[in-house]
C-alpha cells in the first residue's frame, strides 16, 4: 500500500504521556494517530492513510449500525530492552481476520497489507510503546466495518478498515491471581454453523448478559457450554481454557466452528509440547471438570487470551454448587508457560518459533 501521513497537530505532551505510561490501565488512553484504508468493488482497497486520532463521522444509515457486519483483531507491540519494538505473530492475526471477513461477507485485506498497516501505526506512535516494566505493552486494535450508507440486508459495497492503539497494563485489576468463574446454563455463545470462530463484535455482545450475571455472582468471567447439548465446555467470554492433569496431560476444548481459534491458544499448545507435555484438543465436559478437580486428577486450570495473556483459574461457581480451585496459587505449569510466552514477547528468551516481528 501507498500510505499517506498527516501528523497530529497537537500530540500528547511528554509529561502527560509519561503519566499515562506509568499507569495505562487497559483500553482507556489512545495514541496520537490512527490508520484507515477503504474498499469498494470498483477500486478495491484504496486511500490508505495515517491521520490524527479522532472521531469518525457515520451517517445514521451506515450499514454496520443496523446489520453488525464487522470484524476485529487484538494484538500487542512490545518494547525490548534494547529499545526495539516488536509485534507477536501479526501474520496469524491477519489470517484470522481474513477468515472472519469471509464469514461476515466482508472483503479480505491481504496479509501483507494488514501487517504493513499495523507497522505504520506503531512506527507513527512509537513513543507510546511502554517499557517492559510490569509487562506493559501497546495494545493494537485493527477492525473492519460496513461503512456504506444503505438500508438493506446485503453485503456492504463500502468497507472501512482501521487500526487504533492503546497502551496497556494488566487486564485484570489486582495483578496475576486465580480468577473466579461463573457457569451459565441459560446462555450460549455460539451454535453450529454460527459465527463462533469469527472474531466479530456480535459474539461479544451476546456474551455480555451472561458476563453481567457473573459479576452479580461475584465472579470475574463466565464459562459457556456448547449450544447443542449443554454439556461440553467451550470458552470464556474472551479467553480459551486449559486443564492440566496430574499425569502431565494438558487438555483444551477442540475448536469445531464454535470456538475462536486464539493465537495465544495455539502458541501455548506449542509451548506445552515443547516442555514435554501431551496436549489433547477434544471435547471436554463440565462433569469431567467437576469430577477431575474432586478426585485430584486435574491439578491446574488456566485461561489465555491476547489481553490477559495467561491467567490461573480458581473456583467455578454455578447455581446451587461450587467446584473448588485445584490449587490456591498459580500452578507450576501455568507459571512456566506464562513465563515462557512473556519472555519471548519481551525479548528475554530466544524466539525459536520465529513468532516475533520487528517493527522498528
Amino acid at each position: 500500500m501507498q500510505i499517506s501521513s498527516t501528523p497530529a497537530p497537537q500530540p500528547v505532551d511528554d509529561a502527560r504521556l509519561a503519566e499515562i505510561l506509568a499507569d495505562p490501565g487497559f483500553g482507556t488512553h489512545f495514541t496520537d494517530h490512527m490508520f484507515t484504508v477503504e474498499w469498494t468493488p470498483e477500486k478495491g482497497w484504496h486511500d490508505a492513510r495515517i491521520t490524527p486520532y479522532g472521531p469518525i463521522t457515520l451517517d445514521p444509515a451506515t450499514a454496520v449500525l443496523h446489520y453488525a457486519q464487522e470484524t476485529f483483531e487484538g494484538m500487542k507491540a512490545y518494547r525490548h530492552e534494547d529499545g526495539s519494538v516488536w509485534t507477536f505473530r501479526p501474520e496469524a492475526n491477519a489470517a484470522r481476520m481474513a477468515k472472519s471477513s469471509r464469514r461476515l461477507a466482508l472483503p479480505e485485506l491481504p496479509i501483507e497489507d494488514f501487517v504493513q498497516a499495523v507497522d505504520a501505526l506503531v512506527q507513527a506512535d512509537e513513543r507510546w510503546v511502554p517499557g517492559s516494566e510490569g509487562e506493559k505493552s501497546l495494545y493494537i486494535r485493527p477492525f473492519m466495518f460496513a461503512s456504506e450508507k444503505f438500508l438493506g440486508v446485503r453485503p456492504s459495497q463500502h468497507v472501512t478498515f482501521m487500526v487504533i492503539a492503546s497502551p496497556a497494563g494488566s487486564y485484570f485489576k489486582g495483578g496475576l491471581k486465580p480468577v473466579t468463574l461463573w457457569l451459565t446454563t441459560e446462555y450460549t455463545r455460539a451454535g453450529k454453523g454460527g459465527m463462533g470462530d469469527a472474531k466479530t463484535g456480535g459474539n461479544y455482545a451476546s456474551s455480555l448478559v451472561a458476563q453481567q450475571e457473573a459479576y452479580a455472582q461475584g465472579c470475574d468471567q463466565v464459562v459457556f457450554l456448547d449450544a447443542q447439548e449443554g454439556t461440553y465446555v467451550e470458552e470464556l467470554g474472551g479467553m480459551n481454557l486449559y486443564f492440566v492433569f496430574k499425569d502431565g496431560r494438558v487438555v483444551t476444548p477442540a475448536t469445531s466452528g464454535t470456538i475462536l481459534e486464539g493465537i495465544t491458544r495455539a502458541s501455548i499448545i506449542e509451548l506445552a509440547k515443547g516442555l514435554g507435555h501431551t496436549v489433547e484438543e477434544r471435547k471436554f465436559s463440565i462433569d469431567e471438570w467437576r469430577d477431575g478437580v474432586a478426585s485430584g486428577d486435574i491439578v491446574e486450570i488456566f485461561a489465555c487470551g491476547t489481553a490477559a495473556v495467561v491467567t490461573p483459574v480458581g473456583t467455578l461457581k454455578e447455581a446451587g454448587r461450587e467446584t473448588a480451585a485445584p490449587t490456591a496459587e498459580t500452578g507450576e505449569l501455568t507459571a512456566r508457560i506464562r513465563e515462557a510466552l512473556v519472555d519471548i514477547q519481551f525479548g528475554r528468551a530466544e524466539d525459536t518459533h520465529h513468532w516475533m516481528h520487528k517493527v522498528l
